[in-house]
């Protein structure tokens, strides 16, 4: 019997958490559809496809690095699941480790486990969605909130769709979203900084040499965030700054990984490398066209020829994923299709 179950008063937090975090995020996924469910309470049932796809991504997440704790004899706790009042309706979710692992083959273990299970299921969430989802001619870009993509997404839309995700409009469905956001959570555990999942595998594959690592990464992550790739970025640097570079040693410190480890944690950095989305969001102006009305010429103006119309329309030609797309132009809607 774990510590969890001898107090039901910690497991009933657990509970309570997920509960709320599950409505929140039903809510984001029904205000995605364009639903009101203060105007009506069963709106909510849209929210469902994004919200079940979400949080069961982050529950096997969280619950790889649970189980593989428990099987190395470390103390951990349950998930903590963090809702919040944003356009996903959370801010995601995490264990604590009580006790520190053996050696650097438990910590390997764990630290492993979470971004393989999660990934496990938000790669055929992306596949499904994307399926799921309108694809219509690429024209031109309008405003609103562009997602970025990684490697892997275009691969998967090359794979699923027969094209990229620039030369078409995506009007992507709920699952396909909470898929992206799957890929997004793997790669920002994935940086090897600190006591995230990344800086345990890679403290695991190089010890204490691994502080240098960490250090490139994280001057990196500030680097991306002051040329304002993403100011977000900043933001999660000056965080992990504030959290600390260092990764605390196991019990044993000395024992290297065995073969099969290291191949799976060289897979596991590959894996950061594939999901790693420089800009994962961006805002953009839609572009505004005015139509000037003239009286009539005496005289027919002289024809355009439709050579020139179609190269102009072909530089408005855009390769980031917009939100608002009536026109469309190389873009992933999170719009339901």
């Amino acid at each position: 019997m774990t510590e969890e179950t001898r107090r039901p008063g910690k497991t009933r937090l657990h509970i309570i958490l997920f509960l709320i975090t599950l409505l929140t995020t039903t809510a984001a996924g029904a205000l995605q559809t364009g639903a009101d469910p203060l105007e009506d309470p069963w709106a909510l049932l849209s929210g469902l496809p994004f919200s079940l796809t979400l949080m069961s991504i982050l529950l096997v997440h969280e619950m790889g690095h649970y189980l593989v704790s428990r099987h190395h004899g470390v103390k951990a706790t349950l998930p903590y699941f963090i809702p919040a009042p944003s356009f996903i309706g959370t801010f995601g979710a995490f264990i604590r480790m009580q006790s520190p692992p053996p050696d650097r083959r438990s910590l390997f273990d764990v630290a492993a486990a979470g971004p393989l299970a999660g990934l496990v299921l938000a790669v055929p969430a992306v596949i499904v969605g994307l399926h799921l989802s309108t694809v219509t001619p690429a024209v031109t870009q309008s405003g609103g909130i562009a997602l970025g993509s990684s490697l892997l997404l275009s691969f998967l839309s090359q794979m699923t769709l027969g094209l990229l995700p620039d030369e078409a409009n995506i009007a992507l469905h709920p699952i396909g979203f909470a898929g992206w956001i799957g890929l997004l959570v793997t790669a920002l555990n994935l940086l090897p900084v600190g006591q995230l999942d990344g800086g345990h595998v890679i403290y695991a594959l190089f010890g204490r040499r691994s502080i240098w690592i960490a250090r490139l990464a994280l001057a990196t992550i500030l680097m991306l965030g002051v040329l304002r790739w993403w100011d977000g970025w900043l933001i999660w640097g000056v965080l992990l700054l504030f959290l600390g570079v260092r990764h605390p040693p196991p019990l044993d410190p000395y024992t290297p990984l065995d073969f099969k480890r290291k191949v799976l944690g060289w897979i596991t950095l590959a894996m950061l490398a594939a999901t790693f989305t420089p800009v994962p969001f961006t805002i953009s102006e839609p572009e505004v066209y005015q139509e000037q009305h003239s009286p009539e010429p005496d005289e027919p103006p002289l024809p355009v020829r439709e050579q020139e119309v179609f190269d102009e329309r072909e530089t408005k030609l855009g390769s980031v994923f917009y939100d608002h797309h009536p026109a469309g132009g190389g873009t992933l809607d999170l719009r339901p299709s």
